[in-house]
């Protein structure tokens, strides 16, 4: 289910968190008030981008940048802004423990309604134990996480598609005579992302998403990684996924000059204490490994300049072509951060869409699907 007919879709990530993506103390950093969002979300929509993707976030990381500690919620940010664009579609990005499926399910059919058949659904299956005990719950061993995603995401597919009253029982959920009216504008249901790296991740997107944001340490990696997200979902689910990848922008005129400000952004201002915050409860919730500390190093490095999504440093013409190798890779769009996003999207518009337009990867004149 694409979001539009271009070869490479784009969406601005994380312009709902204070300091959208980009982890640290440089000026022009997102505040997070509404007239913000909505200045940013009327360009991004003028622009013809595909979506606004929202990161879910429910206190901050700390240091000096107080990384991610001002939030709009998503799915009432969604319906904000579905009331102040024309053609974008306003995801909510929603942690499952957060919230019932029955009221996330109401709550996407109303956005849906409101933005007219441009609501999408983002499903986090919940890795931040710190956040999940804010909501009086304990943090599921990672498997487990995946199999009440799973469940949570039943529900709410049935009940955005199943007429009449329904019983469901399962192991997390038991929701007796179900009903949900009106059902969702798109049809049957809206467009479902979920990010997966890990294999159950993997498998859970292949079972239910259209869209599996991922993040690789390179094209390579990224390459098999879409190629193994493909695979599960045809052979196991007899379904089809998109591959979603993420970069983070720092362009300039010159290749020099986007040195120094990636130089400026990330080995001045960056927030190492609260990257490295950020780093520390990933890795302990995903189980993963500690690095060595060249390796740590190189992750905070990417964490500060886009929540581990690639660096892409260059000129209008460098980062063009990097976009148009995701492209190669099989990725079927990529999620978008700056450090200051009213300068990034000015750049995207005067210089790096043209020249997509150009690789024949975007076309303005094509109508949203």
């Amino acid at each position: 289910m694409p979001l539009s007919h271009n070869a490479f879709q784009l969406a601005v990530f994380g312009l709902n968190v204070s300091h959208g993506c980009t982890i640290s103390t440089a000026e022009h950093g997102l505040e997070v008030n509404w007239a913000e969002s909505v200045r940013l979300a009327q360009t991004a929509d003028r622009m013809g981008l595909e979506a606004l993707i929202p990161v879910c976030r429910w206190k901050g990381f700390g240091g000096a940048s107080e990384f991610n500690h001002r939030t709009f919620e998503t799915y009432t940010w969604a319906a904000g802004l579905a009331q102040a664009t024309e053609r974008i579609h306003l995801f909510a990005t929603s942690a499952v423990p957060s919230i019932h499926p029955v009221l996330a399910a109401k709550q996407g059919v109303t956005i849906d309604h409101i933005s007219h058949g441009r609501f999408g659904l983002n499903v986090v299956a919940g890795w931040n134990s710190h956040e999940v005990e804010m909501f009086g719950k304990t943090q599921l061993p990672h498997a487990e996480r995946y199999a009440l995603a799973d469940e949570w995401m039943k529900l709410i597919e049935q009940l955005w598609t199943t007429p009449g009253e329904f019983d469901f029982n399962g192991k997390y959920f038991q929701a007796p005579r179900c009903y949900a009216e009106p059902k969702p504008r798109q049809r049957p249901r809206p467009p479902i992302m979920s990010a997966g790296v890990s294999l159950a991740g993997r498998r859970f997107a292949a079972k239910h998403a259209d869209m599996n944001f991922i993040l690789a340490p390179n094209l390579d990696a990224a390459r098999e990684t879409v190629s193994d997200v493909k695979r599960i979902a045809r052979e196991e689910f007899a379904r089809e996924v998109e591959v979603w990848g993420n970069a983070a922008i720092f362009c300039r005129p010159s290749h020099a000059e986007a040195i120094d400000y990636y130089h400026h952004v990330i080995e001045v201002h960056g927030d190492l204490v609260a990257a490295g915050n950020l780093l520390d409860t990933f890795t302990r919730e995903s189980g993963s490994q500690s690095p060595d500390p060249e390796l740590r190093a190189q992750y905070l490095r990417n964490m500060m300049a886009g929540y581990s999504g690639f660096p892409v440093i260059g000129t209008p013409d460098e980062v063009t072509t990097f976009l148009a190798d995701m492209a190669a890779c099989g990725l079927a769009g990529a999620t978008l951060s700056w450090p200051d996003y009213g300068e990034g999207l000015t750049t995207l518009e005067a210089e790096i869409l043209p020249r997509l337009e150009r690789r024949k990867l975007r076309d303005r004149t094509r109508a949203a699907v």
